[in-house]
This record gives structure tokens, C-alpha cells and sequence, in this order.
């Protein structure tokens, strides 16, 4: 068997260990890149009778990619420009 803990600190509020053994590597990756997973203090992966702290690769999988201003793909605003232009004609 295999499962997740992630081990979520509200401060003062105290901590949750949210374990569910449904939720996959790639479930918690998402939950953590959409936010509802914040203030994590650790995420362990429970294997058989192994535990591995996985949290820095978890955490790097989930982080979104830093795209630089230049690199961004303007095809969809040279499409839209486009549109409007064609728009404009026929009025």
C-alpha cells in the first residue's frame, strides 16, 4: 500500500495531517499548485512499511514555471489583433 501525508500548519490554530490513501502523487501535486493546499509543512510518502519525506520534490513539481516576459507565445494576441481587424472591415 501506498499513500500520502501532507502535514498542512495553521499556525496557531495547530496542524492537519490530511491522509487519504485515494489520493495519488499527482493529486497532491495538483492540490498544490491550485492553492488549496497552503502552509505545508510536510509531505511524507508512506511505502509498505518505509517513509520517505518527499516534500522539496513535491513542492518543486507543483511550483509554476517562471516564464519570462520575452518568452511568452504572443500568437493568441497576433490573433486577436487580427480578429478585430476583420471586424472592423466589415463595419
Amino acid at each position: 500500500m501506498q499513500y500520502f501525508v501532507v502535514m498542512i500548519d495553521y499556525g496557531r490554530r495547530g496542524r492537519e495531517a490530511v491522509v487519504d490513501p485515494e489520493i495519488t502523487r499527482r493529486e497532491v501535486i495538483s492540490r498544490l499548485a491550485s492553492g488549496e493546499y497552503r502552509n505545508v509543512s510536510f509531505i511524507h510518502e508512506i511505502v509498505e512499511n518505509s517513509v520517505e519525506d518527499v516534500t522539496e520534490a513535491i513542492l518543486a513539481e507543483a511550483a509554476l514555471p517562471q516564464i519570462e516576459p520575452e518568452d511568452v507565445d504572443l500568437q493568441a494576441i497576433r490573433l486577436d489583433h487580427a480578429r478585430d481587424l476583420r471586424k472592423h472591415e466589415r463595419t
